[in-house]
């Protein structure tokens, strides 16, 4: 009932809106204040001291209207739930009613409670000691780990001290950072709730612990906190030339927020402390973050990583897993443990299940291998041993580069002189096999170059693959030979983005195509591709990253191909070399 009528609000316009962007956003503030007005009024009761809801940030006011009916029912619905449970929803409306650019710029995503409860378990596992530690969270809009933190300091030194004590240890230790003013309102009104019956008993009010700052600026100090906790925003950045500069140990290429939170994060952590982040799994192996796998193995190695399994209803927008790891300051690289966490079906309660314990690359830029769940723990302790890659076969993967809708007026839908096949991504069929076709909505067959064009066209056979799928497909490697006949006749073609290239670099590479293509048909290599990547893309740079089987190995499957043997042996034999029965 509660979220029903939080849906209504999306549809409740108060005052103006006087530039693009600027009156829903005034709108989205207003509606979550007088919601929480009316969760604060509810929350303290008839009884004891009546204390006045924070005063809102400087330049955001309450706009005319009075109180509205629905944002009175609301905040006294919220009042019935715990105060973190009430500032994650509350929190999710105001960054769905927020502009879209808005909550794009910022990576908005709230962290449901169930999440942030686990990974404080992770941390209490791996030695926190709430009496002492002073605890950060650099993006703490809705509150979601400030209050949760705060709740569990509490606890701890709950018949060890008095309620004025209580809220003078949390006042000191538990501290907030967030750039909107607004979430870091709400993030303290919520923390104050969970600490309200200390406060009632103390007649204090809590101390400020969320401060309004760009957590990513140079001037927060060094090496001040136990434990930096939270869920960092996501999304790519743009850095300048003095910030790329500051965050050159953990950036390549493209910057990414959460990744630059990450790396800010080592900076705050003291010696012998932890970071635990909510991120998604593409930091595991995306060539970007290879220097912040780097900068982790060397200063913050992880000790704990549980890959949740359910995006849907969890961070609905991502696509891509989310994982939830603790990294040790300064601690020396250890096997990792690695589980898998996902809800039960009954009562929707976090269930973890340990997927296995597993070491580093020896080269911590290289993609982190770990299983996802136990089956996979053996095939990837194989997979580790194996040295080979598949540019020790004489391969290199490239992207296709035809991004088809920069050059529309070049697509044709009949063949015409000059034009060649345009190679899309259903051209490689499921089954791996290779069939030319254009089916799908603007998908024309042909292609005509121009001029200076010659980039855009191959005159080689390679190992097509798929480059975008899902998790939830049966099969995450999709990969068929562009056979060198097809390429032969049409003089050339034209391989469309949405396709890898694995190409040989030169004629005397020491593996068929058939035998590459086959390996990444194989249910080994997806298996072992799903322990690398959890995002829909599948990249070059993932690919190149597979361990490949052995020389040996390949030369057998190489073999099995020349006799005209079929899917089921190669897989037999790749079983084999990873130790599946």
């Amino acid at each position: 009932m509660i979220r029903e009528q939080l849906a209504e609000l999306h549809s409740k316009r108060i005052g103006p809106a006087e530039r693009p962007g600027e009156g829903s956003l005034a709108e989205a503030r207003n509606l979550c204040a007088r919601v929480l007005d009316s969760y604060w009024r509810t929350l303290q009761g008839p009884d004891g001291p009546r204390w006045r809801l924070r005063r809102l940030p400087d330049g955001i006011s309450l706009m005319d209207g009075g109180r509205n009916g629905l944002c009175e029912s609301l905040g006294r619905k919220l009042a019935s739930l715990p105060p973190i449970e009430a500032g994650y929803e509350l929190g999710t409306t105001y960054a769905n009613l927020i502009p879209q650019e808005m909550r794009a710029k910022y990576g908005v995503f709230y962290t449901p409670p169930q999440i942030a409860g686990r990974l404080l378990d992770l941390v209490e596992e791996q030695g926190v000691d709430w009496s002492r530690a002073t605890v950060l969270d650099p993006a703490c809009g809705g509150g979601a780990f400030v209050s949760a933190v705060a709740e569990r300091v509490r606890g701890h030194l709950t018949g060890r001290m008095t309620p004025s004590e209580r809220i003078e240890q949390v006042g000191l230790r538990v501290r907030g950072y967030e750039i909107d003013p607004f979430s870091a309102w709400m993030s303290q009104v919520f923390a104050e709730a969970v600490m309200l019956p200390d406060c009632r008993a103390a007649s204090t009010r809590l101390p400020r612990l969320v401060n309004v700052c760009d957590s990513l600026s140079p001037e927060h100090p060094a090496g001040a906190f136990d434990l930096v906790i939270g869920n960092p925003p996501y999304g790519k950045t743009r850095l300048g030339e003095r910030d790329r500069l500051r965050f050159a140990q953990g950036v390549f290429g493209h910057a990414n927020l959460y990744g630059l939170f990450t790396d800010q994060a080592v900076r705050w952590t003291k010696p012998g402390g932890m970071i635990a982040f909510v991120t998604p799994t593409s930091m595991l192996s995306g060539e970007y973050f290879k220097k912040l796998r780097g900068l982790l193995v060397q200063s913050a190695p992880p000790s704990r990583i549980e890959v949740l399994h359910a995006r849907k209803g969890v961070f609905d927008g991502v696509l891509q897993e989310t994982m939830l790891a603790v990294y040790s300051r300064s601690a020396k690289a250890r096997p990792v443990r690695v589980s898998s966490l996902g809800f039960s079906a009954a009562g929707g309660d976090l269930v973890s299940t340990r997927a296995g314990d597993c070491e580093l690359p020896f080269d911590p830029t290289a993609a982190w291998l770990l299983p996802r769940d136990a089956e996979d723990a053996p095939i990837v302790r194989a997979a580790a041993a194996k040295r080979m890659r598949l540019r020790d076969y004489g391969y290199r993967v490239k992207t296709g580069p035809l991004v088809w809708n920069r050059h529309k007026t070049q697509l044709r839908d009949e063949l015409e002189p000059g034009a060649l096949p345009l190679i899309w991504a259903e051209c490689v069929q499921r089954d791996g096999l290779f069939e030319f076709r254009a089916l799908k909505r603007n998908h024309s067959p042909w292609f005509q170059p121009e001029a200076r064009q010659e980039w855009l066209v191959l005159n080689e056979p390679c190992v097509l693959v798929q480059r975008t799928t899902a998790k939830e497909q049966n099969r995450r490697l999709v990969a068929a030979v562009l056979p060198a006949s097809f390429v032969r006749k049409s003089r050339g073609v034209v391989v469309e983005n949405h396709l890898n290239m694995v190409l040989p670099e030169a004629s005397n590479a020491s593996a068929g195509l058939g035998a590459v293509a086959a390996v990444l048909n194989s249910g080994i290599a997806d298996r072992l591709f799903r322990c690398l990547s959890g995002s829909v893309a599948v990249s070059a740079f993932e690919l190149g990253s597979l361990p490949m089987p052995d020389p040996h190995e390949m030369a057998e499957i190489d073999k099995v191909i020349s006799h005209g043997g079929g899917q089921p042996e190669i897989e037999r034999i790749l079983c084999k070399c990873y130790g599946e029965s």
